[in-house]
């Protein structure tokens, strides 16, 4: 009797216990389900939810960072809590914008993304919409999910909360527009990116600092976790190897400027107050380059070592412990697209970044198209109209043989842009997209004088060169004014058929053209293939034939030739020629740079073997310092 008394006044209580158990399987089941659903993202979602509640600071930089003492963060609501476990890429579930505060950068908002105490950002404004999918799509194809992007306008924060990517509000209401290297408005971004980091170090959190003309080949963050003790590890523009592994640079050895578009930095006191020096130089004087200032701080005491073996350097003030990340697979443009750095060392890249190149942002939108590393969507892979390719012609001679000299360079690359002139003319004329061949040089292309290669770098020659090494890529992708240079000629780059994002319809709509003599058997101007599917067709060919002959082929996706040699005759009307020449001839750059002579660079020349005696020589005068004309 005693002990039924006891289970009666205890049965509120079980009652309540039993009821708390019964719910907490219903929300176990739903989780469980929702995992299966989410994968990747969910995954990351469980391991997001039990650091930012179940775990301490401590254990949530486990195997991250030692030394960083974090302070705790408060737990977030339920609401929130479904916000931070929301997977990337999913859309939200209402058709209503939020305000706008509610995308202001605070702690609670970091702490969302956060895991093992890491937040990687990146930041940008509209006209860097494209690049900035591409960086968070690699991230999370690499299974990372902690990442944040700042918008520097509306148009950008809108548009990547509607495709589910975390974001949140600079406050900067800056153009939607590419704003251009070097611009007022482009050395009010670097600041923004200063004040940046001074606010999220204050958190506690580590933050992986990343320009948006960037993109991530492997997870960084267990390399960076060898190295808990450094307060910040930057990329730098080194191009020549100081080590053949993958431990950090030798920082006796690196000469060249640490570069800020990746840079890794611990919230620890010394790192805080480097950042607040540099956010306040910069607001000091609007006329200081960002990366300049850093170069400037950190440099103002190098040395001694940390120790024997890390590489670490004491560096700033004589208290902030600096590393440099190898450029062998922290690979700028150089070092990644030039070199090929991390291949001839047999290593395995963990980014690149489009900088040592020639054409602005296009330029490198086209330098990550072309290593396969740039997301387009898929009607960038099954154009209107069609494609055009073929296939280059290369004498031994010109690409092995000889001394490595300007003279010898000129004469490959000029081999290879008579062809490359032709293609275009025949895109033109049948008004497909011409996929750009792969490109030779013989030497390297720089801002200053140099002996073709740089010393001591793992330039190869000759080499497969970007194609803005020679091309002028921005002007080939702008708009020119049709009645003064024709029609558009679309390009793609030189490994577009490589590329795993190729629609099968694409792949397999193939026409094989093989040039033949006019005058042989079998060569002549028909649409009628061989039973193999090839079709020759005559060299020299007039407008009108190519129009009547391929006409017949407008379905088909690809159209390759055999060649390019004497593949044309001209264009018909004398207007269309001249307004191709005018355009074409914009199309190509300067190779630089010779030495003991200002100014040092030398024109390529579209048209040069329509020059008898041309030579690749520098402008003898400031009158002569203009393209060809």
């Amino acid at each position: 009797m005693g002990w039924r008394n006891a289970f009666d006044n205890s049965k509120p209580l079980f009652v309540a216990v039993y009821a708390t158990v019964i719910v907490g399987i219903i929300f176990s089941s739903l989780y469980v389900i929702s995992a299966i659903y989410s994968g990747k993202a969910a995954t990351f979602s469980a391991t997001s939810f039990q650091n930012n509640v179940g775990s301490s600071p401590s254990e949530q930089a486990l195997n991250v960072s030692q030394s960083a003492v974090v302070q705790g963060v408060p737990s977030p609501n339920l609401e929130s809590r479904n916000v931070s476990t929301k997977p990337i890429w999913e859309a939200p579930n209402t058709k209503k914008m939020p305000k706008l505060e509610t995308f202001r950068l605070t702690k609670e908002l970091v702490q969302q993304r956060v895991k093992d105490n890491v937040v990687i950002v990146t930041f940008g404004n509209y006209a860097f919409m494209d690049f900035i999918l591409t960086w968070v799509k690699h991230l999370t194809d690499l299974g990372i999910s902690n990442l944040l992007v700042g918008a520097m306008d509306t148009k950008l924060l809108e548009a990547l909360y509607w495709k589910g990517v975390p974001v949140f509000d600079m406050g900067s209401h800056m153009s939607t527009i590419d704003v251009g290297w070097g611009s007022p408005t482009f050395h009010k971004m670097g600041r923004e990116k200063v004040i940046l980091i001074d606010s999220i170090l204050p958190y506690g959190f580590e933050l992986l600092m990343c320009d948006t003309d960037m993109v991530w080949l492997k997870n960084p963050l267990p390399f960076l976790a060898r190295y808990p003790e450094a307060d910040v590890l930057t990329s730098s523009d080194q191009v020549v190897p100081t080590v053949a592994d993958d431990r950090l640079d030798i920082w006796q050895q690196v000469g060249a400027a640490y570069n800020i578009g990746i840079f890794h930095w611990r919230p620890t006191d010394p790192a805080k107050k480097l950042a607040k020096e540099w956010k306040e130089m910069l607001l000091a004087d609007d006329k200081i380059w960002d990366q300049n200032g850093f170069n400037d701080l950190v440099r103002k005491q190098l040395g001694p070592a940390v120790d024997g073996e890390s590489e670490l350097v004491y560096a700033y003030d004589g208290s902030l412990k600096l590393g440099i990340l190898p450029a062998s697979i922290f690979c700028s443009g150089h070092t990644y697209f030039v070199q090929a750095m991390y291949q001839q060392l047999r290593l395995e890249p963990y980014a690149v970044h489009t900088t040592f190149q020639y054409a602005g942002t296009d330029g490198k939108r086209h330098r990550l198209r072309e290593g396969m590393v740039f997301f387009d969507p898929p009607e960038y892979y099954d154009a209107p109209g069609g494609f055009l390719t073929f296939k280059p012609s290369i004498p031994k001679n010109l690409l092995l043989e000889g001394p490595h000299t300007v003279e010898s360079h000129f004469t490959l690359v000029n081999y290879q842009i008579k062809q490359i002139r032709m293609a275009l003319a025949i895109a033109s004329v049948l008004n497909r997209t011409l996929v750009m061949p792969p490109l030779w040089c013989r030497l390297d292309r720089l801002w200053f004088p140099h002996p073709g290669v740089l010393e001591g770098s793992l330039t190869r020659q000759p080499f497969l060169c970007p194609l803005d090494h020679v091309f002028e890529v921005n002007i080939m992708l702008k708009e020119l004014p049709v009645e003064e240079f024709g029609p558009q000629i679309n390009i793609r780059e030189y490994s577009f058929f490589d590329n795993p994002l190729m629609p099968k319809q694409v792949k397999d709509s193939w026409l094989e053209v093989q040039l033949c003599q006019e005058g042989i058997r079998d060569c002549l101007a028909s649409n009628n293939t061989s039973p193999s599917g090839v079709l020759r067709f005559p060299k020299r060919s007039s407008e009108e034939t190519f129009k009547t002959v391929f006409s017949s082929f407008k379905d088909v996706k690809v159209i390759k030739f055999s060649s390019m040699q004497d593949a044309f005759l001209g264009f018909a009307d004398k207007i269309r020629e001249e307004r191709f020449r005018s355009r074409v001839k914009r199309y190509v750059g300067i190779w630089c740079c010779v030495a003991e002579q200002t100014p040092g660079h030398i024109y390529y020349d579209m048209y040069w073997d329509e020059k008898p005696g041309w030579k690749p020589l520098p402008p003898q005068t400031p009158q002569d310092d203009h393209p060809p004309p």
